[in-house]
């Protein structure tokens, strides 16, 4: 469950009154998108709906029933969301965007690579090409659009490609379980060699090479991982 200090107010207004709910902001999109898809323990700082939820100011159950049809808070929240608005404070909606706009980076950093070495931009590099583009991160649009979004203002600042690489790893069985849990979302196929070792082919953007196989090898020190 968010915590009270965490959560930001959702309000409506109708016949001249608040309502409101206490609510974790980075839920928000998903449960707009699908409400099922977010459990509602996590979501809710407080399975209640308020006039005042600073002031601890309450509605009447009749009064819920009247404005809302029901008493079930993911419906309610639902209608909120569609004729309401979210209530940021300022250092909230600040966190907000910089915790979105270091996903962003995370993200083309771990996807693209420079043509020219066929390695990941440095995220410091990155950052200062978004600062030069002047791209504005939205803390409530999909991460998904706004990579998209940066990548077409960063691409005639710096140059971006968005590669695959395949790679071989083969390790000790003993270290199978670890190292199948980081490799298991790349794999193409796998298998058991004679000495008792695992070996697997797996598929991932150039960028996450790096990453992946340090990923691997803080799992095994005996790894032989080759480009294919």
């Amino acid at each position: 469950m968010v915590s009270l200090d965490e959560a930001v107010l959702a309000r409506m207004e109708k016949g001249g009154k608040r309502y409101e709910i206490l609510v974790d902001p980075y839920l928000v999109d998903d449960f707009k998108a699908d409400p099922t898809s977010v459990n509602p323990d996590d979501f809710f700082a407080m399975d209640e709906v308020f006039h005042d939820a600073r002031g601890g100011e309450r509605p009447t159950a009749e009064a819920i029933e009247n404005v809302f049809g029901t008493q079930d808070i993911i419906p309610i929240a639902q209608t909120i969301f569609e004729k309401g608005s979210l209530q940021l404070t300022t250092a909230q909606r600040k966190a907000m965007v910089a915790s979105m706009r270091q996903q962003i980076i995370h993200h083309i950093h771990s996807q693209a690579v420079d043509p020219k070495t066929k390695s990941p931009h440095p995220k410091t590099r990155l950052e200062l090409a978004l600062d030069e583009s002047r791209y504005s991160v939205d803390p409530f649009k999909r991460l998904e659009e706004q990579v998209k979004d940066a990548i077409s203002k960063l691409k005639p600042l710096i140059p971006l490609s968005f590669e695959s690489v395949r790679m071989a790893f083969k390790v000790p069985g003993s270290a199978y379980g670890g190292v199948h849990q980081v490799l298991r979302p790349y794999q193409e196929k796998e298998g058991w060699l004679e000495d008792g070792s695992w070996a697997c082919v797996v598929e991932c953007p150039a960028g996450m090479k790096p990453e992946l196989i340090q990923q691997v090898m803080r799992r095994s020190s005996d790894v032989e991982v080759k480009e294919l």
